[in-house]
């Protein structure tokens, strides 16, 4: 286990806190003293067979302590983000860590990849994290405290993607984004990072698509701690960063992971594979 943050002083905005990754890390934030903004697209569910909403995600949220505020939000539309960043900041005054979850995916060749597909994957998962992250800037830069933007997305390396072309260049394309950012905002101390697991994570879409089986996965709580992990460290120092959560995690002193997997063994690095064949675990 990891020393965790005091973020009691901290206000975080996250998309795609309806389940998954998104609401364990902000779940996770909470338990530190961080007021939660809750953002997606579900405020209902009583007709689905996927159960959650930002509102009950902020509800527990708020059974911690903290404040807690939701907002629909569709990340693709410029107004809709924009209105829901002025909401957030009216009513949480200040927000000094943004992080860019939310994403969609879909696995396919070039060939079998719909159009409509490969652009809502971008617009999902591009442009979303650049008007997200755009809409902070000037409120960013004039936070008192330790000022982020984190997303989850994966390292800048490949040269080619068979097989999973439109995602592969969808998220590292949110990660080319977060980084480019790290050099226009170098002189306003805002860390602009993005993290990534090494291993496929227990979600729905992995579940969905088949990604794997248990055996496979770990769960979401690994990359909450991975993002409790960069949120100890100076904004300032770190920031242009493009992190594995085992990298991280090891940093930090953590020398089993098997409190995140879901069977005994650790996972294949999957994820970390997906992006670069090359890939080598720390340890």
């Amino acid at each position: 286990m990891i020393d965790k943050p005091d973020l009691s002083d901290s206000a975080a905005f996250i998309t795609g806190t309806t389940r998954g990754i998104g609401k364990r890390i902000a779940l996770d934030l909470a338990e530190q003293g961080c007021d939660i903004v809750s953002t997606g697209k579900t405020v209902d569910d009583s007709d689905s067979d996927l159960e959650g909403t930002i509102h009950k995600t902020a509800e527990e949220c708020a059974e911690k302590g903290v404040d807690t505020h939701a907002i629909q939000l569709n990340v693709r539309d410029e107004d809709s983000v924009d209105a829901a960043i002025e909401e957030a900041i009216d009513e949480m005054g200040e927000i000094n860590i943004v992080i860019n979850n939310a994403s969609a995916i879909q696995v396919a060749s070039v060939e079998e990849m719909p159009a409509d597909r490969f652009d809502l994957m971008n617009e999902v998962n591009v442009r979303g994290t650049y008007l997200v992250s755009r809409g902070f800037i000037d409120h960013l830069k004039d936070v008192e405290e330790d000022a982020w933007i984190l997303t989850n997305a994966p390292p800048v390396k490949m040269e080619s993607a068979a097989g999973k072309a439109a995602y592969s260049w969808s998220k590292m394309g949110m990660s080319f984004i977060t980084r480019s950012l790290a050099t226009e905002l170098g002189g306003y101390d805002i860390g602009c990072n993005s993290f990534w697991p090494a291993t496929a994570i227990d979600t729905r879409a992995t579940r969905y698509f088949g990604m794997g089986t248990e055996d496979d996965w770990r769960k979401p709580e690994i990359l909450s701690h991975t993002v409790l992990a960069i949120l100890k460290r100076d904004p300032g120092d770190f920031t242009g960063e493009a992190v594995y959560d085992e990298e991280i995690l090891l940093e930090e002193g953590l020398e089993d992971f098997s409190e995140y997997n879901l069977t005994e063994g650790d996972p294949a690095a999957m994820s970390a594979t997906m992006f670069d064949p090359d890939y080598e675990r720390p340890y």
